[in-house]
């Protein structure tokens, strides 16, 4: 597959105030964050935890009515809320034991290793482009 042959992905790669990358802030621009999946079945994994909540949704108001999933949409929002400050990562704990996620190991667990991340910065300038001070 040729770069002519995909189709760039908006909102992949952030842009700067004056269009140009803020390597800065969000790292290194890269060919392949800005191409489309090659193959059906990345795109259903990328979706699945999507996907999995509008089955369970559904499932949840056919069984207990509208109230239900309402209540649990409402947890998810206020559960993501919770983050710790920008250039710290986050674990998402309270949104993991909402979905019962939280007692299984997948492979993003591991390989997702904060430690081992590329995406560096500056405290101080991070708290501020995160609350819109610059």
């Amino acid at each position: 597959m040729s770069l002519k042959d995909s189709i760039p992905v908006a909102g992949l790669c952030p842009q700067g105030q004056y269009g140009v990358q803020d390597s800065l802030r969000s790292g290194f621009t890269s060919a392949k964050n800005e191409l489309l999946p090659s193959h059906p079945l990345e795109l259903s994994e990328k979706n699945f935890q999507l996907n999995q909540d509008k089955m369970n949704f559904s499932t949840l108001r056919n069984i207990q009515g509208l109230h239900a999933p309402l209540k649990l949409q409402m947890e998810y929002r206020a559960a993501r809320q919770i983050q710790r400050l920008p250039f710290l990562p986050s674990s998402n704990l309270a949104l993991d034991t909402l979905r019962g996620s939280d007692e299984s190991i997948g492979f993003e667990d591991i390989l997702n290793d904060p430690a081992q991340s590329e995406m560096m910065g500056e405290p101080h300038m991070m708290v501020e482009y995160k609350l819109g001070l610059l």
